[in-house]
């Protein structure tokens, strides 16, 4: 790639990056090997009030999912060009504001599923063995050798819920163990192996001994494991939630787990969890010994960890040096090779008719050669990849500035 120039959008000693919630020491060392020095890393999470006042000036963000970016976190963060979601999920965003605002917005879709799916077996091992009964009565000194309602898992059927990253690998996992793999998706997915999927959640639900979730917190899987559709499960039945924590109901799951209509259940996601470790935890389900609680770490091994780091730091950086946006949740996607001799103008603005013909005309009008142009738009705005003559880029930046619908442009080599 051409050297950079002082003009960039990023000069390296200038750019101010901004890590949160003890993210991955990976994610840390690759800024400061790619040359930038300003990197901070705190192991809290921020309120809103105390993130207004640190974004002044950072210009990327990085969380995982104990931060909120609002509105007013926005508003407030007038260099922001990036936020990194070290995390499978960016609901702790809010996409539409950082969108209208032109901010990229890049998560790690897949760096953390053999985690979670390797944890999900796990789970399915411990509750069909009663394996947390006997461990609490040795560790009371009690002998409790006996096969009583200990089962394997070969030939039980696992009823996986969402067949998205997660849920699939969960599937290849399953079935190497000799499980029979159902599935339900609310959109039509290829199956895995001999997995098959299930026309209706009350199917799936009926035939399964292990009932896994691995769905996303929309209004449609808000409490979707509920006193009706448990009705449904086979008596007997396991349930893992290892997905978002609004998608069961409480109240509805201990009753299940009370009357025996569950055999058991483990969950590692709530519907409110503590903002830090150490603060106090409460939950309906303490105390019950068919139940594995655990405090949100299905993600959370040191490979995931750097493979997030590592994933997602990348992208943050491809997007602030080269302008490429693949992965992004807010700006449309673009991945483009370099152009020697040029120099690459990213603009973005909002998705009106007309826009590029305007930015042509204007660049035409003076005389500023186009040397390479790409253009990609969502449904609110676009995004334009100029690469232009050496000579005029200073003089491009500064027309597109002031150009009509503009959102917001920069130099990037």
């Amino acid at each position: 790639m051409p050297a950079v120039s002082s003009k960039t959008s990023y000069p390296k000693e200038k750019i101010r990056i901004l890590f949160l919630e003890s993210i991955s020491k990976t994610a840390v060392q690759q800024f400061k090997n790619a040359g930038y020095q300003s990197v901070e890393s705190l192991h809290h999470a921020m309120d809103e009030a105390a993130l207004i006042k640190a974004v002044k000036g950072v210009h990327i963000l990085g969380i995982r999912s104990k931060t909120y970016i609002t509105p007013k976190v926005l508003e407030a963060a007038t260099s922001l060009q990036s936020i990194g979601c070290f995390c499978i999920g960016t609901n702790q965003v809010d996409l539409e504001e950082a969108t209208r605002k032109g901010v990229a917005v890049f998560n790690a879709p897949y760096s953390n599923t053999r985690s979670v799916a390797e944890m999900v077996i796990g789970a399915s091992v411990m509750l069909v063995r009663k394996i947390m009964d006997k461990n609490k009565a040795a560790h009371e000194g009690i002998w409790q050798k006996d096969a009583g309602g200990s089962h394997e898992l070969r030939g039980k059927t696992i009823g996986i819920i969402g067949y998205g990253n997660i849920g699939s690998q969960v599937s290849v996992l399953a079935e190497a163990l000799g499980m029979q793999v159902k599935f339900y998706d609310a959109e039509t997915k290829l199956p895995l192996g001999n997995a098959s999927d299930c026309k209706s959640l009350k199917n799936l639900l009926s035939v399964s001994d292990v009932i896994t979730l691995h769905v996303p917190q929309l209004p449609s899987t808000v409490q979707m494991i509920n006193k009706t559709t448990l009705s449904w499960v086979k008596k007997g039945a396991v349930l893992i939630n290892y997905a978002r924590g609004e998608v069961v109901d409480i109240p509805a799951l201990k009753q299940a787990l009370t009357s025996g209509r569950l055999s058991g259940a483990a969950l590692d996601v709530f519907p409110e969890e503590p903002e830090k470790n150490g603060d106090p935890f409460q939950s309906p389900l303490q105390g019950m010994s068919n139940v594995l609680l655990t405090p949100h770490i299905g993600g959370s091994t040191v490979e995931a960890q750097e493979n997030i780091g590592l994933d997602v730091s990348t992208k943050l950086l491809n997007y602030l040096e080269k302008g490429i946006s693949t992965g992004s949740k807010t700006i449309p996607a673009l991945a483009l090779p370099p152009q020697e001799h040029t120099h690459r103008i990213l603009h973005i603005h909002r998705n009106v008719p007309g826009v590029l013909g305007n930015v042509n005309s204007l660049l035409s009008k003076h005389k500023i050669n186009v040397v390479g142009q790409y253009l990609k738009t969502n449904d609110q705005i676009g995004y334009v990849v100029l690469d232009i003559d050496k000579h005029l880029s200073e003089n491009a930046v500064s027309l597109l500035k002031k150009s009509k619908d503009t959102i917001r442009v920069r130099s990037v080599y």
